[in-house]
Formats: structure tokens, sequence, C-alpha cells
């Protein structure tokens, strides 16, 4: 069956997800960053007559970062601080990357915290709290895109690292979940239901 596949803008996503409603609602894999709340209430809308997965990112290897990220947040627990660096190329839009985002409400969720990273600390004027993940994001060159998930205890640390060396693992994400979604009853699917953990 027919899916319909969307890497644009959260404009675009709105457009097309107002196209689908009016018309035919074929299943919809989108990989668009930075949504918010209207975004959100579309996909849902759709999702009752449609299937419907939303990733930040599309990568194997990502989803399996996440996993090992909440893993390790759950089996350290709070007595490391966890921190997020992330890089992409420089004409990337937003900052930080939904990916990075991602991997931070893993962490979070995995240790029973809010889920609202922490974005900026230059205006606080004071040490860290305990608790929370901080998420910064670093713009240049060419890079496909890197994200660092750094444990930080007291006498160690751990960092989980995902390097992208090419788009290509994006595409072959994404085709593999939109041969997954063909059929499907309408709903909405992540990532994670593609893979099976």
């Amino acid at each position: 069956g027919a899916v319909v596949i969307d890497f644009s803008s959260p404009a675009g996503l709105r457009a097309l997800v107002g196209k689908l409603l009016a018309t035919r609602p074929l299943p919809l894999l989108s990989g668009t960053t930075g949504l918010g709340a209207e975004e959100e209430r579309l996909l849902g809308e759709l999702s009752a007559r449609a299937a419907v997965l939303h990733s930040p990112n599309m990568s194997l290897g990502v989803a399996a970062t996440r996993a090992a990220a909440a893993l390790l947040a759950r089996a350290l627990g709070p007595a490391f601080d966890v921190e997020i660096a992330e890089i992409h190329h420089v004409a990337k839009k937003d900052a930080p990357s939904g990916t990075a985002l991602a991997l931070a409400r893993s962490v979070l969720e995995a240790r029973g915290e809010p889920v609202e990273p922490v974005l900026d600390r230059t205006t606080t004027g004071r040490p860290r709290e305990r608790g929370g993940v901080g998420v910064a994001a670093l713009r240049g060159g060419a890079v496909v895109g890197e994200h660092t998930v750094y444990f930080l205890g007291e006498d160690e640390r751990i960092d989980l690292t995902h390097r992208a060396v090419s788009r290509r693992v994006f595409a072959r994400g994404a085709l593999r979940a939109a041969r997954w979604l063909a059929g499907r009853a309408p709903g909405r699917h992540t990532i994670d239901d593609v893979l099976r953990w």
C-alpha cells in the first residue's frame, strides 16, 4: 500500500496533514523536527483515520542509542549527572536537534523526572543542580549528525555517542519504517514499534 513520507518543516507538515485529512487519509511517516502543539494535534487527528509514525530520527543506531541511554540512566541513577551535546552541519535550522531532545526525554523518563530538558544555563548564575538533563547544540561545517550522552559520576564517566557519517542511514531507516507502516490500522506508532525492542 501507499505511504506518504515527509521530511519537510512544521509548516510543510501542517499543509500535508491538512490535505490528507481533506482527501484520502493515507498512512504517514514523518521525520520532520521542531514540531509544536498544533502539529502534534494534527498528527493525532490524522492517526484516528490512518497509521501515523513520527520520529525525529529514523536511524536504527539512534533508536538503539536511546534505548541504551535509558538503560544507563536507570542503572546509574541520580548519582550521575547527565548532559547531552550534539553537532550538526551549518545549515541545520532547529537547535537543539529533535534527536537530542528525544535522547534527553528517554533519560528523564527512565529516571522518573519531569521530561523537560535544560536548554540554557547561562543565566542561572549558580552551580548545576542535581537531576535534569542539559542539552547543548553546536553548528558548523558539514557534520551529518553527532550526539553524545554524558553520564558524569564523581569518579567515573560514560560517554555514549552516535555519529551519522552519511544521510543514507536516515533513508534506509525511513524506507524500513514505511514498509512496516504500509497496511497498518489507524493509530500512532514509533520507530521502536518498527524495531520491536
